[in-house]
């Protein structure tokens, strides 16, 4: 089993039969499997598996349920439990065919086509779960005035998954099931740069999730699978621009693929650039002086191999490799000076090689070996330039670069066979080791060479007590899920989780389930290793008051080697409404709430006043010892002093620990709510969904500080964001029409709320039906996000060369309008 892999759907769940397609099955006696057919795969299930097939409410799609409604027989079976997707293999769990009690989120690449999704960047920040500050494009100075501090930037250009915003790296990316490189400073992870044109679907799963995966799940998990099976090649061209101009964007991809008994592949090459949105073409953003960006120029070359081959009937091998360049340039000025601007040129490239292999065992066992490899390499290049005489001057050349290597054995398997059916089990042992490099290369020097490693140990177990087999009045479903892992890090130390699951099903109308949990983060290498600084300031330099003019202070700031991990718990309660009598609609709810403690932040965010506000009592030490100041001083790495006089201990009044530290709270909690309908209209058929995210979210940075609001803030998550609309579909033709909608956040500098943003989406897609000639596969599209080019809500900067709206919650582009071309060979 590959490092941290999901369970996915068509990864190769067992010994292919004859007419199978390999790698997948039911894991269930040959009298009870059935075959059914979605879409071009097969799959082999048991009545059990069948009656996962229905559930999900906030999962599965409405071109899905029509698929279910043309065989009405599977349908009433599967209402039995409906709770799980419509293949017997779902991300969130290792256990095969296994049900998940944690809400999941899928968007197919049908929705994917039928929406007008043109990147993976753009599916995830539709989502009302997640939250698109943190590393985005389009996210503008001054945004790291948030509670995500230095996440809120557009360093690398790629998109980040950050859920409940609770940061990128508090969200964890896969990639079919496996862990990509991280990027930057902060671990984010760029999703936008997997080619959409290979996506068979994305799964999001809302909810804490260490005990399976690890690190990095507290927010939850995001999974993007990849097509197993294509077939011939495929051309698509993409032209699109704004109302107001900038963003003009040229996208183009080449995806071929084969088929042949016992395997398959799927190749992607794209190409995409984009101009940059410069300040002048936006009304609001006019006042600034040029040549500041709003939006960067963007350039991205990115290409992804998968490919998987049955070796008889008793393994698979399977291999994804994915390699990305992303250039960007954009300009801003920083606050300090309009006489120079900073010219930004920062180039990535990222690659993974993700091999492995599976053993189908008897008795319905399997045993996989798996590894990765990635990197991430961020030429950061940040250029001066005088306003007067155009002279260029090197203010930063760095290379932030990130490597991680996983290596993992896992098993998986019936246990035990209970009257519901079996209990089942995985478990697996697995290594990981990140490794992150920061070299300045204007003064030739390597600042951080650090590394990671974890060994970890893991087991699952799923127990359905109560099914069809012994079903009764008033319970239809009882299953409980149990998962735990013991993971032991070079730096801080072991650490254990735990999850717990239930899902209880009353009726074949109604199910109920929910979840207990622990999840934690690991300290990023940037938190643990930074540059250790030391400098002496005059006491009055901090808020010092009644000192005597020679008493002076010790700043202590930068990295901390002694960071523990952080930790959350996590409940979630969900109720699922899908009556039988209604085919076609489904409707759930989800209560949820994280308890995030331990979290690494720089605790003095005022240093001006580090000493006359309580609150910052416990970061200093107060009439420290000789020892304590030499201490700070050796393991700094640079030392300033700053009061124009000799070094002199004795005059020394305080050390003001100013660098990272395991000190903040935050308290989350809300509601999400989600629903689809799809039914017949005229000649044609209208699917309609819709999500909304309700959300609290609080934090207190130091013991002593009453807590304060995140969501509903400048540059964090707003409270509710919703995403509704439906798709009208006949024959060749397909009409999308979707709203979203973002509440207004609270300046706390003013205690002014700005207004909501309300923007319309649609799509008009016509695919050919003719069997041959030239327009055999060819496809046109037609897309516009923001329909009626609304403004983002304006709020007053605290700086005067910041834009004046919230750029990790509305976007400037306004009306973008994309004509695409598409031809399958």
């Amino acid at each position: 089993m590959l490092n941290d892999r999901a369970v996915v759907a068509g990864q190769g769940a067992g010994r292919p039969g004859k007419g199978e397609i390999p790698g997948v099955r039911g894991g269930l006696a040959p009298r009870d499997r059935v075959r059914v057919r979605i879409g071009r795969r097969s799959v082999l299930a048991s009545t059990v598996a069948l009656l996962l097939m229905a559930g999900a409410a906030s999962a599965q799609t409405a071109e899905d349920q029509a698929e279910e409604e043309k065989a009405t027989s599977a349908r009433r079976a599967a209402q039995e439990a409906a709770i799980q997707l419509d293949t017997i293999q779902v991300t969130g769990t290792r256990i095969r065919g296994g049900a998940v009690a944690s809400s999941v989120v899928e968007i197919d690449a049908a929705r994917i086509q039928a929406e007008g999704f043109a990147d993976v960047g753009e599916v995830i920040r539709s989502v009302p779960q997640n939250f698109s500050g943190g590393q985005n494009p389009g996210v503008a100075a001054g945004a790291t005035l948030g509670a995500g501090g230095l996440a809120n930037q557009n360093l690398t250009g790629g998109s980040s998954l950050n859920l409940r915003g609770l940061g990128p790296d508090a969200s964890l990316t896969l990639l079919n099931g496996r862990r990509m490189s991280y990027g930057g400073y902060v671990q984010a992870v760029d999703i936008g740069a997997i080619p959409v044109e290979a996506v068979e679907r994305i799964d999001i799963v809302p909810d804490g999730a260490s005990a399976i995966y690890g690190s990095d799940a507290v927010g939850g998990v995001g999974n993007v699978v990849l097509r197993r099976y294509f077939d011939g090649v495929a051309l698509r061209a993409r032209y699109g621009g704004t109302a107001d101009g900038g963003l003009a964007t040229r996208d183009y991809s080449v995806t071929a693929g084969a088929e042949w008994s016992g395997g398959g592949l799927i190749a992607t090459y794209k190409d995409v650039s984009a101009d940059p949105i410069e300040a002048h073409q936006r009304p609001y953003t006019a006042h600034l002086p040029a040549p500041t960006t709003i939006y960067p120029g963007n350039d991205l070359q990115s290409g992804l191999l998968s490919l998987h081959h049955a070796l008889g009937q008793w393994a698979e091998l399977r291999l994804d490799a994915l390699a990305t360049r992303r250039r960007q340039a954009y300009s801003h000025y920083y606050e300090t000076s309009a006489a120079t601007y900073n010219r930004l040129t920062p180039e990535t490239t990222a690659m993974l090689l993700a091999p492995g292999i599976e053993f189908f065992l008897p008795g319905d066992w399997t045993l996989s070996i798996g590894a990765s490899r990635g990197e991430d390499e961020l030429d950061n290049l940040n250029l001066g330039v005088s306003v007067a005489t155009g002279v260029t001057t090197p203010r930063i050349h760095e290379c932030l670069c990130n490597e991680h290597s996983s290596y993992e054995v896992g098993a998986e398997g019936p246990l035990l066979a209970l009257p519901a059916g079996d209990m089942r089990l995985a478990t697996g042992v697995g290594y990981r080791r990140n490794a992150f490099r920061h070299v300045n290369h204007l003064a030739s020097v390597t600042t951080i060479d650090a590394d990671e490693a974890s060994r970890y140990a893991y087991a699952e177990a799923s127990v359905p007590l109560v099914g069809q087999g012994n079903a009764m009045r008033g319970l239809r479903r009882l299953e409980l899920t149990a998962a735990a892992r013991y993971e032991d890090y070079d730096s801080f130390g072991s650490v254990n989780t735990p999850k717990l699951g239930l899902i209880y099903g009353p009726s074949a109308d109604f199910t109920l389930k929910g979840t207990w949990g622990e999840s934690y983060k690991a300290p990023t290498l940037y938190q643990l290793h930074a540059g250790r600084m030391a400098q002496l300031v005059p006491a009055a330099y901090v808020g010092g008051v009644g000192y005597a003019p020679s008493a002076t202070v010790l700043i202590q700031g930068g990295g901390n080697p002694d960071l523990e991990a952080e930790r959350a718990r996590t409940r979630t309660v969900s109720a699922v409404f899908h009556p039988e009598s209604v085919p076609g609609l489904q409707a759930e709810l989800t209560w949820f709430r994280i308890a995030y403690v331990d979290r690494v932040v720089q605790p003095i965010t005022n240093a001006a006043r580090a000493l006359a506000d309580p609150n910052y009592a416990p970061f200093v030490d107060y009439a420290p010892t000789e020892a304590q100041l030499a201490e700070v001083i050796a393991n700094a790495q640079n030392f300033f002093n700053g009061t124009g006089a000799p070094y002199d201990p004795a005059a020394v009044a305080a050390i003001v620990r100013y660098g990272y530290t395991n000190v903040a709270e935050q308290q989350i909690e809300g509601f999400d709510l989600s629903g689809s309908y799809a039914m017949e209209l005229g000649d044609g058929r209208l699917s309609l969904r819709g999500s909304v995210s309700w959300l609290d979210s609080t934090q207190k940075t130091s013991p002593l500080e009453p807590s304060f609001d995140v969501a509903g803030t400048l540059f964090n998550p707003a409270r509710v964001s919703g995403r509704l609309g439906g798709v009208w579909s006949r024959d060749t033709l397909s009409l999308s029409l979707f709203g979203n909608y973002t509440s207004g956040v609270t300046n706390t500098a003013d205690g002014r709320k700005t207004g909501s943003f309300t923007t319309l989406d649609a799509t008009l897609r016509y695919a050919s039906a003719a069997p041959a000639g030239l327009l055999a596969g060819a496809e046109i599209s037609l897309s516009a996000q923001n329909l009626f080019n609304r403004q983002p809500p304006l709020h007053v900067p605290t700086g005067s060369l910041h834009v004046p709206y919230d750029s990790t919650n509305y976007s400037a582009i306004g009306r973008f309008v994309s004509l695409s071309l598409a031809k399958h060979f």
